[in-house]
């Protein structure tokens, strides 16, 4: 869930959710002939793990999906609803029609019909399959009919954003749907490219789809600069992925820090958007000291989160506003700055003192003989800037009688941690999400297996106001989502600090980049 790296796409993507971002950016570096049937080397900063794309929503998985899976629908980058594998829709209160188009096919040359929309979206629905995309971009309670080339999604409560979760939603093939043993290391989908090659750790080679031709607005692959192959580097060190990239190595690949700086100096084609860098988790859950509503409170007054911010992005951010903030944004406010708790270590002191959390001879605090001992993890991927953070946290928590085991890991092991083992009490990944609604499972709700909520969060205002919220359509409800925040931030339950700017670069090709690059739009040039 970082801001470019794990995105509790919802979900969880945890990542997971997805991230969407603007397509705002230069241009530099571009021009030239374009290359037919060439090679676009693109560089993921972390490994997906398995590759069945209804099962998490981490950012390096959804990235790699959107090569070999369609949505129902897309999104531009001014959040306008085009057409993907449906050409016609309409919401209506709490029902839902989508018109799948004739002659869509998977990458074996089997059918995508009506029903198989409907089959996909009733298996996400059903919380028996775990998937990370329940709660977040399809709400919970909807079921799924077809008839004829028609789709109708009844919902169990008005979903303001439902067609934006829908953009975020791959569909797999029939084959595929129930038996799904072959896609933790295969695809199979109605995208433009197959999966030919799958080297874990390492890279992804993928194959074009020659007869592709319902792409995002009726986009195909008959284009000129349209690559042949497309290969996804695993590269997790930022540094070696701006060298490949300088070098013409690669074509794509996403830096921050001084890394960004080097490319934006060459004068890289680039596409850039805000996202969420710094996003501090709690775990509720009993057994854990930050279960208890203190020491949430005092880990967060202890630090001076602007500074935080500044040293996470590397000058290149400012401190977080909201949950949802990459875009095309429905609503746009700021629910952190007068409701997080202010920095003041006497206070964070004082918190602990008042909730029995007694400092022992070791300078470590304690109270019914559990002590304040706490596992922060964040990710290895994040870079010096992220690791700089870290010891500013580590520094300001010891300071008030924690002690704390700081630990990197790359993403498949914090996701692993955080939805499965729960070995963690602090942890730094970053929800990326485009609208409010999608960050709900995640904040409220059932718990891993049986939901999102990784954090087990329970706060009653942030429940009732949602509650409100959804009522209302659209933007009419964004200060109602506001309040909603403000609740979760006021209490601690969770501390987003930093927002960052975010750099998608290419060399030797162009294309479109809302938060994942558009497979239709790559072209080669030379």
């Amino acid at each position: 869930m970082t801001p470019n790296r794990t995105a509790v796409t919802a979900v969880v993507a945890v990542t997971a959710l997805a991230t969407v971002l603007t397509g705002c950016g230069s241009d530099g570096g571009g021009g030239g002939e374009p290359v037919k049937g060439g090679t676009f080397t693109e560089i993921l900063g972390s490994d997906p793990g398995s590759l069945d794309p209804q099962l998490s929503a981490g950012s390096a998985l959804f990235d790699i999906s959107k090569l070999a899976y369609d949505t129902l629908v897309s999104v531009d980058a001014d959040g306008e609803v085009r057409s993907q594998l449906a050409t016609e829709w309409e919401v209506d209160g709490t029902t839902a029609t989508l018109k799948i188009q004739d002659g869509i096919t998977c990458g074996d040359g089997t059918p995508f019909t009506a029903q198989s929309a409907a089959d996909n979206l009733n298996w996400i629905s059903d919380p028996e399959n775990q998937s990370g995309f329940l709660g977040a971009f399809l709400p919970v309670g909807v079921t799924s009919a077809a008839e004829g080339d028609t789709v109708t999604m009844t919902l169990s409560s008005p979903a303001p954003f439902l067609l934006l979760g829908l953009s975020g939603l791959p569909m797999v093939c029939d084959t595929s749907l129930n038996d799904r043993d072959g896609l933790a290391a295969g695809t199979d989908g109605t995208g433009p490219y197959v999966l030919t090659e799958a080297v874990p750790n390492d890279h992804y080679t993928y194959e074009l789809r020659e007869d592709y031709a319902w792409g995002p607005g009726g986009a195909t692959v008959d284009e000129e600069g349209i690559p042949a192959k497309v290969n996804v580097r695993v590269v997790s060190d930022g540094t070696t992925a701006a060298n490949l990239l300088l070098s013409g190595e690669a074509n794509a690949a996403q830096l921050t820090g001084p890394d960004a700086d080097r490319a934006i100096s060459a004068g890289l084609f680039s596409r850039e958007g805000t996202a969420i860098a710094g996003e501090q988790w709690y775990n509720h859950a009993e057994g854990h000291p930050t279960s208890d509503p203190a020491v949430r409170m005092a880990l967060t007054q202890a630090v001076d989160l602007d500074e935080l911010a500044n040293v996470m992005t590397a000058g290149k951010g400012g401190p977080a506003t909201a949950l949802a903030v990459v875009e095309p944004t429905v609503c746009t406010y700021d629910a952190i700055s007068e409701s997080r708790p202010t920095f003041d270590v006497d206070a964070a002191n004082a918190t602990l003192d008042e909730a029995g959390w007694v400092r022992g001879s070791d300078g470590v605090r304690a109270k019914d003989g559990q002590r304040l001992s706490l596992t922060f993890l964040y990710e290895n991927s994040l870079g010096a800037a992220a690791a700089a953070a870290a010891e500013l946290a580590l520094t300001a928590w010891k300071e008030i009688g924690a002690e704390v085991d700081g630990k990197q890991q790359d993403e498949t092991a914090l996701l692993e941690a955080t939805f499965s083992t729960g070995a963690w009490d602090v942890a730094w990944l970053t929800l990326s999400v485009n609208s409010p609604d999608q960050a709900i499972g995640f904040v409220s709700g059932a718990v891993p297996p049986e939901g999102s909520n990784f954090s087990a969060i329970e706060n009653a205002e942030y429940t009732d106001a949602v509650t409100r919220a959804s009522e209302l359509n659209g933007s009419e409800g964004c200060d109602v989502w506001q309040e909603a925040e403000s609740a979760l931030f006021a209490a601690a339950d969770l501390v987003p600090f930093a927002n960052a700017t975010v750099y998608m670069f290419g060399n030797g090709a162009e294309f479109d980049w809302t938060g994942v690059i558009e497979p239709t739009s790559i072209r080669l040039v030379g």
